[in-house]
């Protein structure tokens, strides 16, 4: 298997590489696996004292819940895995508090964490608007959690293509010109009465076959290579790109793992 950088972003929320000598199925795991095996941190309950916006207590917990926080991994544990075996501790949950009065929109950035490493990506992000002396005041527990169980837990989007072959069996003839006109994306250029496979561009190949439709006699093939993916992670922010490939490939290794040993334990009986 080899993994080949192509782009990432300065603000390490996107990241595109190719991943050859796998199979689609292997591919699919690993996508599967970063978007819903990734722990993020995010607000699970929440405890009102006072809410008198125009907003139900449940409406405004439901928007704080899909609020994106930068997580720490390191700090904590999910509440299953945590030594207070999810009763609650400053290792597996953390508190954060807003008291708001209006006339005002309270936005994300008015959330007060005890921890600094965890605080909203998105600050601007509005939560409810308050008018004169309507007033609101909560306790939040945010925890780690999976995209598995809620998608508010999930670190981002990710997806992966084929990686286009294309074969010119003849680079003259009648068609050549119309040919490269007609692909989308710019992927061919046509100098000299010849067509040819711009390099730079073949990336962006959507495998859509407008060129093969525009030869009479098949002077062009495109297929995918099929052991070959072009992968992009978007990240929500609450970890970097780098940081969401890291723990799938950490929680993927472990699934292996215990899945080896209900071998080793079925063989044996």
């Amino acid at each position: 298997m080899d993994i080949t950088l192509l782009e990432k972003s300065k603000d390490q929320t996107k990241l595109s590489f190719i991943l050859k000598g796998v199979d689609a199925a292997y591919a699919n795991s690993l996508r599967r696996y970063m978007i819903n095996k990734v722990p993020t941190m995010a607000i699970e309950e929440v405890e009102f004292r006072k809410n008198s916006s125009a907003l139900y207590d449940e409406v405004v917990a439901h928007r704080l819940g899909l609020i994106p926080f930068t997580t720490d991994l390191k700090s904590y544990n999910l509440p299953s895995e945590c030594k207070c075996k999810g009763a609650g501790c400053a290792q597996c949950q953390l508190k954060i508090t807003l008291k708001a009065k209006g006339p005002k929109i309270v936005l994300a950035s008015q959330l007060k964490s005890k921890d600094p490493k965890v605080e909203p990506v998105y600050p601007d992000t509005p939560i409810v608007e308050l008018l004169k002396d309507q007033e609101l005041e909560f306790v939040a527990t945010a925890v780690l959690g999976v995209g598995k169980d809620h998608i508010k837990w999930s670190p981002g989007l990710v997806y992966y293509r084929h990686k286009p072959k294309i074969t010119i069996n003849k680079n003259s003839f009648d068609e050549a010109e119309d040919a490269a006109k007609k692909c989308p994306v710019n992927v061919f250029e046509f100098k000299n009465n010849k067509i040819a496979v711009d390099n730079d561009n073949l990336l962006k190949c959507t495998l859509c076959n407008a060129c093969v439709d525009a030869c009479k006699h098949g002077e062009i093939h495109v297929e995918p290579e099929k052991d070959t993916f072009i992968f992009t992670i978007e990240s929500w922010g609450q970890l970097s790109c780098k940081e969401i490939v890291k723990e799938s490939a950490k929680v993927f290794d472990k699934a292996i793992e215990e899945l080896n040993e209900k071998v080793k334990e079925i063989k044996a009986d």
